[in-house]
């Protein structure tokens, strides 16, 4: 019987970029890191957040399911692995509905413990974003290390766990040729990747911010364009394809 709850930011009903198909994405409240460019300031604290159960989610998402062809069920944040009990927990009875699922994460806390085992025994594709692959400037873009998110990948890798890479390109801080041949080397030596998403950077979340009382840490830098995020994806895939051939 599943009993726990999970602080839940908000619920999206027919998501179309957060994994395949149509999708029913539940945000959780709570992140650790304070990423420069986070849209979503709202999610770091529990504050004002609705605790469901899995049952609850699931009851919500059968209401809908007709609608949400080929998708299932993604859970994002925030930083979904904070409450990784209650991801394991949804997972597990989606799994026993057959739903597809998908997890959205930065992979901050990962820590080779067992519940990361018990994780992807019902996790169908991970979304893994990758902030930044230089560990220095990791720290710079989020306060947090790198070394736990690159281990996950190379975890989902030996775990044949298909994932998606997404990084953001920051004018200025992300997109430094090096840096992307440099991701393009560390994902050429996984296995299980299924898509690389390039976003360009945004800044649409500066109205959340002002209504937070929160400083907007990036309103000097403009938006990336979608040009300049082609331009990355083509310098990663070069160097990924240029290392796979000498492997």
């Amino acid at each position: 019987m599943i009993n726990k709850n999970g602080n839940i930011h908000s619920i999206e009903t027919f998501g179309t970029v957060d994994g395949p198909g149509i999708r029913f994405v539940v945000f959780m409240q709570g992140c650790p890191m304070r990423c420069l460019y986070c849209h979503n300031p709202d999610t770091w604290e529990y504050t004002d957040n609705k605790e469901m159960s899995a049952i609850e989610i699931l009851k919500q998402y059968d209401g809908i399911k007709e609608f949400l062809k080929n998708g299932g069920i993604t859970v994002t944040g925030g930083e979904p692995l904070v409450q990784i009990d209650f991801v394991i927990e949804l997972f597990k009875a989606a799994k026993e509905k057959n739903i597809h699922t998908a997890l959205d994460t930065s992979g901050i806390l990962f820590d080779r413990s067992d519940k990361y085992n018990e994780l992807i025994k019902y996790t169908d594709l991970v979304l893994l974003d990758i902030k930044h692959i230089n560990n220095e400037e990791h720290i710079k873009l989020t306060r947090h290390s790198n070394k736990s998110v690159l281990d996950f990948a190379k975890f989902l890798s030996e775990n044949n766990i298909p994932m998606w890479i997404r990084h953001v390109i920051v004018p200025s801080i992300t997109d430094k040729e090096e840096y992307l041949k440099e991701l393009g080397r560390f994902i050429s030596t996984l296995k299980s990747v299924k898509a690389l998403d390039i976003l360009p950077y945004h800044d649409m979340a500066k109205e959340k911010y002002k209504k937070l009382n929160i400083d907007y840490p990036l309103k000097s830098i403009a938006p990336a364009t979608k040009e300049e995020a082609i331009k990355a994806r083509d310098i990663i895939l070069n160097e990924l394809k240029r290392n796979l051939t000498l492997s």
